[in-house]
């Protein structure tokens, strides 16, 4: 019992768990480039140069999932299909559901 309890406690190792510190450092970027958009709105700023920040900032975003959607593919669902069944079906379900999430956005 005491190996099931120290699983438990352990912190799960996601596929992009190795590149955590530079997703976190992209994000931070992000939301200073969100706070910039906000500080353009209450400046009175150019509509044109609003809407270029808005669109570097989707872009951005984009990236940080399109990479987060590969690590997930090539870490947690091909390791599910190595070990097959019904979590394998799941995760596959799960990538698929998630593309088109961002095919959508």
């Amino acid at each position: 019992m005491a190996d099931k309890s120290a699983a438990a406690k352990a912190p799960a190792v996601h596929g992009y768990t190795a590149q955590k510190e530079n997703y976190a450092r992209r994000l931070r970027r992000i939301e200073g480039q969100v706070r910039g958009i906000a500080r353009m709105i209450e400046e009175d700023k150019y509509c044109i140069d609003v809407l270029t920040q808005i669109s570097a900032v989707n872009s951005a975003l984009q990236s940080v999932a399109l990479n987060l959607l590969d690590e997930h593919l090539s870490h947690c669902v091909s390791q599910a299909v190595a070990r097959g069944g019904d979590e394998a079906e799941a995760k596959l379900a799960e990538a698929s559901a998630a593309i088109a999430r961002l095919v959508r956005s």
